[in-house]
């Protein structure tokens, strides 16, 4: 999914040209990465004395790493988490590839393992991938992943409920969220003076305020989809079996009027994620769905007001996680284990996930808050606190639904 339904995050709207180059990437980089990939023994000395004195050479380890995403996600592992982990594991190579923002990355991680396995391969050269919520079922399916969350260092915090339980498929053991990221709506607080409580009286804002209301439909980035999403959970009254199953058909039948109302609303409609984002900050609209942490990306960048604010109103909006994931043949599985550990703990989940690039913890956020900074803090939850998280936050559909909501939209 990812905008990030893609963290595009941003981010979807890319050029054809660029996704046959990093498809081609994906390929080359991971195939000349996987030579001889064991880690070398530590030399023995003989005689015992020798043997009892020697010093224990540290540990080294290979690990091929792949993730979906937009560039943010590459540059998190290579210029943060790899060094820290060759920090703990001297000459250790860590090798990282980007397979491609959007769901499609998350696609082409899922096409290559697959392809290994219907070719009898009783090794895989993807040893962790970072992977969207889009593609666990047909990743469990398959049988491609390892249920290794048992193992890990950190399984006391993986708390989420979509730890457990995505779009409909159990992925209780395999997966530990990276990070989530939320959906919420951005605003001009001199434009909008009293901001609404709730979907009806948005809708009434909208009406009243005509174009100065703006998303970018379903087709350019996940902050409109998820904005037509909780307008079809608010209408329809159909959260829980929309986003948790089972499947019932009937169901659909509310949508064709549901989203036509919600298309003759009169909006702006926005060029992407980034395209919400920019007609904000140059006053061409007043209100969009946006991602939290582009939001707060761009304010620490210079690129948004400062002054703006976020809000997430009654009855919810969808946010979504990625999760850590490790193949179930990977050639370097040691190396995923301790690499997954360090990604998922307490540590980089604040100095990372939170501090660096303004997302939610991806395990229990009551061990991850304490190691953040006041101002660290006070940015991710300025707006939004944990409590309007935890009684608005909503998860996407499971996948039938998904599908047949956006191909609803454009119909109707």
């Amino acid at each position: 999914m990812s905008r990030h339904l893609n963290h595009s995050k941003g981010w979807r709207n890319m050029k054809k040209m660029r996704n046959v180059l990093c498809a081609l990437t994906f390929t080359m980089v991971v195939s000349a990465g996987c030579g001889n990939t064991t880690a070398p023994n530590i030399a023995s000395t003989s005689g015992t004395n020798a043997a009892a004195t020697a010093p224990v050479a540290p540990k080294k380890y290979e690990l091929n790493l792949v993730t979906a995403g937009d560039t943010n996600m590459t540059d998190l592992q290579e210029k943060t988490v790899v060094g820290e982990f060759q920090k703990k594991y001297a000459g250790s190579q860590i090798r990282v590839v980007n397979s491609g923002a959007g769901d499609g990355g998350t696609q082409k991680i899922f096409e290559k393992l697959k392809a290994q396995k219907d070719a009898g391969k009783s090794e895989w050269d993807i040893d962790l991938a970072i992977v969207h919520q889009s593609g666990m079922q047909q990743l469990i399916e398959n049988d491609l992943l390892d249920k290794w969350v048992p193992q890990s260092a950190n399984k006391q915090h993986v708390v989420s409920p979509d730890s457990k339980n995505s779009l409909g498929t159990n992925v209780e053991g395999y997966v530990i969220p990276l990070f989530h990221s939320q959906v919420a709506f951005a605003y001009n607080p001199d434009k909008v003076k009293k901001f609404p409580a709730n979907f009806e009286e948005l809708t009434d804002w909208i009406k009243a305020n005509p174009k100065r209301f703006g998303y970018n439909g379903i087709q350019n980035g996940a902050s409109g989809v998820a904005f037509a999403t909780a307008y079809t959970y608010w209408k329809s009254g159909d959260y829980k079996t929309m986003s948790q199953g089972p499947f019932d058909a009937a169901l659909e039948q509310k949508w064709p009027a549901i989203l036509k109302e919600l298309k003759a609303l009169p909006v702006t409609y926005t060029n992407g994620n980034n395209g919400t984002l920019d007609m904000l900050n140059r006053g061409e609209i007043d209100m969009g769905p946006v991602w939290v942490d582009m939001f707060n990306l761009w304010v620490d960048e210079g690129r948004m007001n400062p002054n703006f604010g976020l809000k997430i109103l009654d009855p919810g909006m969808p946010g979504q996680p990625m999760y850590v994931v490790i193949p179930k043949n990977a050639k370097n599985k040691d190396a995923a284990l301790q690499y997954a550990d360090l990604l998922t703990s307490p540590e980089i989940q604040a100095k990372v996930i939170v501090e660096k690039n303004s997302w939610y913890p991806g395990i229990d956020a009551t061990v991850v808050l304490p190691k953040v900074s006041e101002a660290g803090k006070k940015k991710l939850f300025k707006d939004i606190t944990a409590e309007d998280l935890n009684k608005r936050g909503q998860s996407f559909p499971i996948n039938t639904y998904f599908d047949h909501l956006k191909t609803a939209y454009e119909k109707n």
